[in-house]
């Protein structure tokens, strides 16, 4: 039974290898993007916005995504090279991928999602390949982020969420400025408090 498995996902592993033709993203309304920082921006209240910036591969575009500060932290430490003795959850995951003898295809950001209590957020979806085929999984961008950052990957962002995401850069609200200081702000960093004495 082991062994028919096997041969049924190293069947349908190599015909989707060979028949099926996928259309590149960038023919369905998408456009490449890549990781540059993730910034983490005080309030006057004390607290700290994280903001993941993505900016276009071939297009002068931006996108500002507000993330959490665990999503935060965890990115700009991959994206400075700081390690920790045991993984954090991205690395874990990317481990996980790994030993399942998986790949990252893409990374989607292509959708806006209503949320709860108002307004919208982005939704991400990744594209997974193994043995047993192609997949595409459900995502938050912050998680799907961090995961490319780890195990690279193309990034591709719908042309409607740039769009939402330019218009929210624009205006006087609080949300607009905020947004607007992410591009120019720099790379966030952390550092490892020192060892007592």
């Amino acid at each position: 039974m082991f062994a028919a498995g096997r041969a049924r996902a190293q069947m349908v592993s190599s015909s989707w290898r060979k028949g099926v033709v996928m259309p590149a993203v960038t023919d369905t309304g998408f456009v490449e993007m890549r990781l540059r920082k993730v910034v983490g921006i005080g309030s006057a209240e004390g607290g700290v916005s994280c903001i993941v910036v993505l900016d276009g591969v071939s297009e002068d575009r931006h996108l500002q995504i507000q993330i959490g500060e665990t999503e935060g932290f965890n990115l700009s430490c991959t994206l400075t090279g700081m390690e920790f003795a045991r993984p954090m959850s991205p690395q874990f995951t990317a481990g996980l991928l790994r030993a399942l003898g998986g790949r990252i295809r893409q990374v989607r950001i292509d959708r806006l999602v209503p949320v709860p209590i108002g307004g919208t957020a982005y939704g991400a979806t990744v594209e997974v390949e193994s043995a047993a085929g192609v997949e595409s999984v459900d995502a938050r961008p912050s998680d799907a982020l961090n995961l490319v950052a780890l195990v690279p990957a193309p990034i591709f962002v719908a042309r409607e969420v740039l769009a939402e995401a330019e218009a929210e850069r624009q205006g006087d609200s609080a949300e607009a400025a905020l947004l607007r200081r992410a591009l120019e702000a720099g790379q966030m960093t952390v550092r490892q408090a020192p060892a007592d004495p």
